[in-house]
């Protein structure tokens, strides 16, 4: 990306995880996440430290030279801000060098692995789906479940068709795996 940070490391090897993570070939240490993810949290990372940090360096050094800085919030929010955004900017740059690339549409099968989109039916006849992606990109409204989640951990290394126990804070609840899709 140009942006000095090192590239992600890419997987596209699996065969089929501890709950589930070893069936799947997973590593629990490992920053699994998808191509989308990986791009939104580079977005991020440039739109921090090309964008807003750079602004926000303009307004601290004019703040500055306006004087005494102990009574200067332009001054002292400023600098606060900066060191969220040096926090972040830090963060980013392990989670983006530490990324194990799995990009679902380099995946076929029937096996629940990560990036995979499930759809499963409970013993209501409800139908639900979830994609399964990494800690950085999980967003439930969207039905982005993260693979260290109880759901996706009692989903991976299941097939097609199979009867999953999930336990909920709610309770214990029984689904079918309806589909599996790599998209």
């Amino acid at each position: 990306m140009g942006d000095g940070i090192m590239e992600s490391k890419s997987n596209s090897r699996w065969t089929g995880l501890e709950d589930g993570l070893e069936s799947c070939g997973m590593d629990n240490n490992k920053n699994y996440i998808t191509p989308e993810g990986l791009a939104k949290l580079k977005a991020e990372y440039h739109a921090l430290m090309h964008v807003e940090r750079p602004k926000l360096v303009e307004v601290v050094a004019w703040a500055a030279s306006n004087g005494d800085r102990s009574e200067n919030a332009d001054y002292q929010y400023g600098k606060r801000r900066l060191r969220e955004i040096d926090r972040r900017v830090h963060f980013l740059t392990k989670r983006i060098e530490d990324a194990e690339l799995v990009d679902p549409k380099q995946m076929k099968g029937t096996t629940v692995l990560f990036s995979a989109t499930v759809t499963l039916v409970n013993e209501d006849g409800d139908e639900v789906v979830y994609q399964i992606v990494g800690e950085d990109e999980f967003d439930p409204k969207a039905g982005k479940i993260s693979w260290k989640s109880p759901v996706a951990r009692a989903l991976l290394g299941k097939k097609l068709g199979d009867e999953v126990r999930i336990i909920k804070p709610a309770g214990e609840e029984f689904v079918t795996i309806e589909n599996v899709e790599f998209k």
